[in-house]
């Protein structure tokens, strides 16, 4: 379950001394919070201490000081030794077999996005140098069917920038536009945050999808600027980085409360665009007949340039 509170209100030092309401706080922001080179033994210990004893059948015979399971009860229950537990917590050991790791996902009750995750982290792969920031570029046809949609529609990167998006997505949030960041936007921007009537429930399944849209690869400058970045200037962003928490990219119903229409549910459906590294099609679609639907073709028709209301008008 994706749940959490809202976290300490204190802002971090940076490494020289003052304190930062700031992303950009200088040099050094950006390794803060970011997945360091033991990211095997991170999210194994980060899971460990969300699984209760009373969640896992362990009984509880004294006073315990450690939240969680403790490792040698992980040990146990996924049928390994506790120093070879003990050695994947530290990084020791980076290479266990596929059944061990799910094993370990079993104990820890991770679903089939999390175990698909943490066999990732075990996977066998070669060190890569650091690489140039990539640019993502949508596809001409991409781009012409976002514009030609009738819903609010936008493309989403990899790291969940905004890369195209059309006059009603626009309408929806006017953060919906090309170079924009989702994250920054639902962490950073208070107007963006009124939006979600639910904003600790869509910041959660946010940063999960985030988790499993980057995966292992975590070396991309993009990725360590933008984390770093988030976990400086968000005390709720780094309490969800820690969780480690993932969940796959898809649609769900999404609530909105609109400063212009009010309240809107709608389904949100995000499809994978073929031939690119991670970019998803995003489009937000009522239920017909719905007060949800009526107040959509309201901001829709708001959001035509004047020309288009004139002409609407002559052919009606």
């Amino acid at each position: 379950m994706l749940t959490g509170s809202a976290g300490s209100s204190q802002y971090p030092r940076n490494p020289g001394g003052d304190r930062t309401r700031h992303g950009r706080a200088g040099p050094d922001y950006r390794g803060v919070m970011t997945d360091g080179p033991n990211a095997l033994g991170d999210y194994l210990r980060a899971r460990r201490e969300l699984v209760t004893p009373e969640q896992a059948g362990v009984p509880v015979l004294s006073v315990r000081r450690v939240p969680g399971l403790r490792r040698e009860e992980v040990a146990m229950l996924a049928g390994i030794s506790a120093d070879y537990y003990l050695r994947l917590e530290q990084g020791r050991d980076r290479n266990p077999s596929a059944a061990v790791l799910e094993s370990l996902a079993r104990v820890l009750q991770l679903d089939d996005d999390a175990t698909a995750y943490l066999l990732g982290l075990g996977a066998d792969k070669p060190r890569r140098p650091r690489r140039r920031p990539r640019r993502e570029t949508v596809p001409p046809g991409i781009v012409k069917l976002v514009a030609a949609l009738p819903l609010p529609t936008f493309v989403e990167g990899r790291y969940f920038d905004v890369l195209a998006s059309n006059a009603l997505a626009v309408a929806l949030s006017p953060r919906l536009v090309a170079g924009g960041n989702r994250l920054r936007d639902v962490f950073l921007d208070p107007a963006e945050q009124s939006l979600y009537p639910n904003w600790e429930r869509a910041t959660a399944n946010l940063v999960a999808g985030f988790r499993q849209s980057v995966g292992t690869d975590t070396d991309d400058p993009r990725f360590i600027e933008l984390v770093g970045e988030l976990s400086l200037a968000s005390p709720r962003f780094r309490q969800l980085w820690a969780r480690h928490d993932v969940v796959g990219r898809r649609g769900a119903p999404v609530q909105l409360n609109h400063p212009q229409v009010g309240e809107l549910e709608l389904n949100r459906e995000k499809l994978n665009i073929a031939g690119t590294a991670g970019q998803m099609l995003v489009i937000y679609h009522p239920d017909a007949t719905t007060g949800s639907a009526d107040k959509l073709a309201l901001l829709a028709s708001a959001a035509l340039p004047p020309a288009s209301v004139s002409e609407r008008a002559r052919n009606a």
